[in-house]
């Protein structure tokens, strides 16, 4: 059976009905539409979404590293998270918070902490659905409760993970941070408030207020996705704000890729190209800023 085309406008669909109005029912309905027939949209659509099984690009035992699940303190309570670190580590080194996407904190992003952890750096991919008893396997039930999350009190929690990495005896108290979608809007709202913050590394992530911007002292690297309107619609009001204040910033649009173009467990909107060019940006910009 021939794959099934994938256009852009059922990617836009998708996006709309993760990040933005549609539920699941009207998605169908939408992409059923867009795809001819029940049959073809019922194919289409796991293509689109991501899948958790394919999200290992470094195994969990794998030697090279050490990964558990800890608790730490948060803001307002008790922080879950997934710690990972060099299994041969001499001397402290920097660490990275590695911020999830809506989904929370699931098998793609621990992989990711892994990625981090190989590369050099303390990794902690934190659990930011923790004050709402931790993220579920149900991938609506997970966008529905950060839909639920008080932001502010989020962003405090991101602070208080940054003072937690700053203060631990396996690290050199530099601390950066990496997120993607939801995780990439954080990390802006991080720098926000969140002083000893020295690098961000924000993947598609929507943009504070400019009114905020002054406040921000992380160095930023911003990555967007060329088709995703939605999200490149505050880029430009983001890099004067910056540039007006001084800030120490670097931003790259990639051509022809979707929003969440890093996510290698979606089929239809990964890409390998971008998604690489990207990282190898990220990992230099890190150790140069975190040393």
């Amino acid at each position: 059976m021939d794959k099934p085309l994938i256009t852009q406008a059922m990617i836009n669909a998708y996006d709309e009905y993760t990040h933005l109005t549609l539920d699941r029912r009207r998605f169908m309905e939408k992409l059923t539409g867009l795809a001819g027939s029940a049959a073809a949209a019922a194919a289409i659509a796991p293509m689109l979404a991501a899948n958790s099984a394919k999200a290992e690009m470094v195994a969990g035992d794998d030697a090279r590293i050490k990964g558990e699940d800890i608790t730490y303190p948060g803001a307002g309570g008790e922080m879950k998270g997934y710690l990972v670190q060099p299994a041969k580590a001499s001397g402290k080194l920097p660490a990275v918070i590695v911020i999830h996407e809506n989904r929370g904190l699931n098998p793609h992003i621990r992989d990711v902490a892994r990625r981090m952890a190989l590369e050099g750096f303390i990794a902690l991919a934190p659990d930011f659905l923790s004050p709402a008893g931790g993220t579920p396997e149900n991938e609506d039930k997970a966008r529905e409760m950060i839909g639920a999350l008080d932001a502010a009190a989020t962003a405090q929690n991101g602070v208080a993970t940054v003072a937690y990495l700053e203060g631990s005896d396996v690290t050199n108290g530099n601390v950066g941070a990496i997120g993607f979608c939801w995780g990439g809007g954080l990390v802006n709202r991080l720098a926000v408030n969140a002083p000893d913050l020295k690098a961000g590394v924000a993947y598609y992530g929507a943009q504070p207020p400019a009114e905020d911007v002054p406040k921000i002292k992380a160095a930023l690297l911003l990555h967007y996705a060329g088709l995703d309107e939605r999200i490149n619609a505050g880029i430009d009001a983001y890099r004067k704000a910056l540039t007006d204040n001084g800030k120490d910033f670097e931003i790259f649009v990639y051509d022809g890729v979707n929003h969440a173009f890093n996510n290698d467990t979606s089929s239809a909107r990964y890409d390998k190209a971008a998604a690489d060019l990207a990282w190898g940006r990220t990992v230099a910009f890190l150790k140069t800023k975190l040393g």
